[in-house]
């Protein structure tokens, strides 16, 4: 944003003259319709001995200005129209609020999972193979899907084993209460657990293997309890806190001691729509029944944390309404601020109703760009929740920079002029801001994750809006206003009928004075950021100290990039207070030693009975029980199983015929591989087959990330095509493209800033700065953020995209002001620049800060999360538009407008 341009001054005798003609009335009087009659045009800047600059690309930024000027002066002629037309707008568009509900869309796995993501491939194979029968025979390793259950963690309270008699019969209570909870349907018959459990033949499927056991007293092992010879389950992921005693030869088992932890799974059956419709039911009865059941029940030697499958999703969804509260405190609080920034002693040029007006238009900026896009039919995630309080800080900051250019007019012009100032000086800086930001929005739209892109497509549409709306419906406030500080203008000229008046100094204590020149008096902080920063910043040794600060916060950042951590932990998405949080945490503490039980799966027909086929799927398994995230010991395969059982009963398996006849009678003695090959009668032929490996110390999102990308590279290395999977690899997807992703938006958002830079900002050299200011806030908040625990996910990705729009905003602004400049030394530039856009800087990052600092107190990690990045943002934003780019500005800022002596203002009030 460049200075308002001077007039061209009179001289003193021309004054005395009109002053000495027409005695009685004060020089401003005189002079303001002096220049009236002149006519003060754009053409009278550029006058003969200004030199222009040599170095300016302002073939957009010129006409968009002389655009913008017209526009003001059109807004200065017909203010009610331009008021009441955006907000009868915004109440039509609103109306699309109704759409809500229906446009609402949490379900976690479609937003927070990558579109397209190798693992929903591989589920669909996984379904489309091993199709699953709840019924008659479930598995709850063999899952495609996380299933419809209830959890239970039952933890100790003291050092005692729960597999004591006297703590076991409190276990057998608690499984009795949750089998008896019921639930009745649509005819008022009522179910129960039993009526819905998933079964292993006319059994329901046991929550835990040791309920099965007749008596908890019998010699059990760990990992590995047998139920009988053919039939062995594995404990890793159902017991915990264990000591182990001795172990028997080269057994991997060894005798289980003692037992702090106990989960206890309760599936239900989901296969059939009926089934799937009264299970969840069941859970939601559950959810409402079971806590306070449980306070009843007595089990003093036990504590119980519970969760099910339909918790995550629940509990996600409630951050939505715990956040609208904290919208109208925001709002309330931009408001105040609006006010108390803007207020001037000076009661004619005090902007407090304009300010609190300008909040206002933003919120018709949301009611709009949210309204039209319920309307399309955008769907409506939690994360754009957050939205509304970032376009509030946006919205205010560029009502801040309007302001500002309208107070660096000149009272003694025409309404129509000043706001055609306005308009030229403050519309194109708030033109390339909101350029910036929509496209960095936009440019988000292209990443993988569907939260992200709705974020982005709604934030993106609404800044448009506010843009709209600032320089229509607030622009028409202010035209009002104007008509009102003009009256007083005029009801101030009329009293002052001499220099030194009593008159005078009345008006001068009360507010109402005007200084004959048309100027209004500068703020105290335009005055400290003149007189004070800027000479400051500008000195050689305040450059030296910047430049190592600069160093230290460089490097700072690009180590904590190198610390950060990937991927979303999925407890994050619920409430701090909510009753998952608490099950999580004892899952880790009990329960981290095993990982997922990963099947690996084969669905090409290939001839098992074939020793080299068989040699070959055996090195394929060996390499990945290999790999340092899998233990050998506890993988499962029908086949080694089976070479086993025709060996031990003399059978010939590389004969195809024997191969196939045979498996039949193994099926009765092992009928836990039913499920693991498919056998096609007809052809003869085995069309997939599956074994089961597991991981093991898998702890950290690191962890998860390494092992998914190793295991897959190993299939992808074998002979035989095998697929990995397992229903927990749908989340770990993220960590193979949120980097990627990431860096896509970033490089080409920050492309996109150069181009609009170049073309708008008229110096190339400066334009170059402004993109070094957004390479550099982003490394900044990136490696900020690993010092403040936050995550790189699909929700701070959000906010890194938000950092390129903001760190454009202030550096972009005050590199505005400084090409703009008409001074002729670099340090003087910049003290011009700081003087224009210290303060509404100040204000638009403060304002920011406090529309999303309600958001700390929330006790989601979306909230907490988008308010540490922002406040980053903007921290760091403001520090480069402040103290980093002015400074930098003055080693290399040599393109710039030539100077011209500009009129010295005296203050005239006593």
């Amino acid at each position: 944003m460049h200075p308002g341009r001077p007039i061209t001054k009179m001289n003193q005798s021309s004054q005395k003259s009109l002053s000495g003609e027409l005695p009685g009335f004060p020089a401003s009087f005189l002079l303001q319709q002096a220049y009236l009659w002149i006519g003060y045009s754009e053409s009278q800047d550029r006058s003969p001995y200004v030199r222009r600059p040599q170095c300016r690309t302002d073939c957009i930024e010129v006409p968009l200005s002389r655009l913008f000027r017209r526009l003001g002066r059109l807004v200065a002629r017909y203010p009610w129209v331009f008021l009441l037309l955006p907000m009868l707008l915004s109440a039509g568009l609103g109306s699309g609020f109704m759409f809500l509900n229906k446009r609402r869309t949490d379900n976690i796995e479609e937003q927070f999972t990558p579109v397209g993501g190798p693992a929903k491939g591989e589920r669909s194979l996984a379904q489309e193979y091993f199709p699953t029968n709840d019924a008659e025979r479930f598995s709850g390793s063999r899952l495609t899907t996380e299933g419809s259950f209830a959890s239970l963690l039952v933890v100790t309270n003291n050092s005692e084993s729960l597999l004591t008699q006297s703590v076991w019969w409190q276990v057998q209570l608690l499984d009795s209460k949750v089998r008896s909870i019921s639930v009745k349907d649509a005819q008022g018959v009522s179910f129960n657990y039993t009526s819905l459990c998933a079964r292993t033949g006319s059994e329901c499927s046991f929550p835990n293997p040791l309920l099965a056991l007749p008596s908890i007293s019998m010699q059990l092992t760990f990992p590995l309890l047998e139920i009988n010879k053919n039939q062995q389950v594995f404990l890793g992921n159902l017991v915990g806190g264990v000591e182990l005693g001795a172990g028997s030869g080269d057994s991997p088992n060894r005798t289980l001691e003692k037992a702090r932890a106990l989960k206890l799974a309760y599936y239900l059956r989901e296969d059939a729509a009926s089934d799937r419709e009264m299970s969840r039911q069941w859970l939601s009865a559950f959810l409402q029944e079971f806590p306070p059941e449980l306070q009843k029940l007595p089990l003093p030697d036990l504590k119980v944390y519970y969760f099910t499958s339909l918790s995550r999703q629940e509990e996600f969804e409630g951050n939505v309404k715990e956040v609208i509260p904290l919208f109208s405190v925001s709002y309330f609080l931009i408001i105040f601020f609006s006010i108390i920034s803007c207020y001037r002693l000076n009661l004619i040029i005090s902007k407090m109703w304009v300010a609190a007006f300008g909040v206002i238009s933003s919120g018709l900026a949301v009611l709009s760009g949210f309204g039209l896009l319920l309307y399309c039919g955008m769907p409506f995630v939690a994360t754009v929740s957050n939205a509304p309080f970032l376009i509030l800080g946006v919205g205010v900051d560029d009502m801040f920079i309007m302001i500002s250019a309208w107070q660096r007019t000149k009272l003694i012009h025409s309404l129509e002029e000043r706001m055609a100032e306005t308009y030229a000086e403050a519309a194109v800086s708030i033109t390339i801001t909101t350029l910036t930001d929509v496209l960095a929005f936009y440019v988000g739209i292209m990443t993988s994750f569907k939260s992200v892109q709705a974020f982005c497509v709604y934030t993106g549409t609404t800044l448009l809006f506010c843009f709209l709306y600032n320089i229509t419906c607030f622009g028409a406030f202010l035209a009002l206003n104007g008509k009102i500080e003009v009256y007083l203008n005029r009801f101030t000229f009329q009293q002052q009928q001499d220099s030194y008046s009593v008159v005078k100094k009345i008006l001068c204590k009360k507010g109402f004075y005007v200084s004959p020149n048309g100027e209004e008096e500068s703020h105290l902080m335009n005055t400290f950021f003149r007189k004070y920063y800027g000479p400051l910043l500008t000195n050689i040794w305040s450059k030296v100290f910047v430049v190592l600060l600069y160093a230290g916060y460089l490097a700072a950042s690009i180590y904590g990039c190198f610390q950060i951590k990937e991927g979303i932990d999925l407890r994050n998405l619920a409430n701090d207070n909510s009753y998952i949080v608490p099950y999580y945490s004892m899952e880790k503490e009990y329960f981290s030693e095993f990982g997922p039980r990963i099947m690996a799966f084969v669905t090409k027909s290939v001839p098992y009975w074939d020793e080299i086929t068989r040699n070959n799927f055996d090195k394929c398994m060996q390499s990945l029980e290999n790999n340092q995230y899998i233990s050998k010991t506890f993988s499962d395969s029908w086949l080694r199983t089976y070479e086993k059982y025709l060996t031990v009963m003399h059978q010939n398996i590389n004969n195809r015929t024997t191969f196939l006849e045979e498996l039949d009678s193994f099926l009765k003695a092992f009928p836990d591989y039913e499920y693991d090959f498919q056998v096609n009668t007809t052809q003869r032929e085995i069309v997939s087959s599956r074994y089961f490996i597991q991981s093991v110390n898998v702890s950290t999102a690191v962890d998860e990330k390494m092992m998914l990308n190793q295991l897959r590279s190993i299939a992808a290395q074998c002979e035989i095509p095998v697929v990995v999977y397992h229903p927990a690899f749908i989340y770990f997807d993220q960590y193979s493209v949120i980097v990627d992703n990431t860096i896509q938006n970033v490089a080409v958002a920050a492309g996109a800033m150069l181009v609009i830079s170049l073309l708008f900002i008229p110096s190339p050299l400066c334009s170059l700065w402004v993109t070094f200011a957004i390479a550099s806030v982003i490394v900044g908040v990136a490696g900020f953020m690993s010092y403040w625990n936050v995550n790189l996910d699909s929700i701070s990705m959000i906010n890194l995209i938000i950092c390129i729009g903001f760190s454009v905003d202030f550096s972009a602004h005050i590199s505005y002001a400084f090409v703009s400049s008409d001074a002729m030394s670099t340090n003087q530039k910049v003290i011009e620049a700081l003087d224009l856009l210290g303060y509404p800087v100040v204000q638009g990052a403060s304002s920011t800060i406090i529309g999303v600092v309600a958001l700390a107190a929330a006790n989601a990690y979306i909230f907490r999360t988008f308010f540490k990045i922002m406040f980053l943002v903007i921290l760091f934003g403001a520090a480069h538009g402040l103290i980093f780019i002015p400074v930098f500005l003055t080693f290399f800022g040599i393109c710039s407008r030539a100077h011209k002596e500009t009129p010295q203002r005296d203050p005239d009030c006593p």
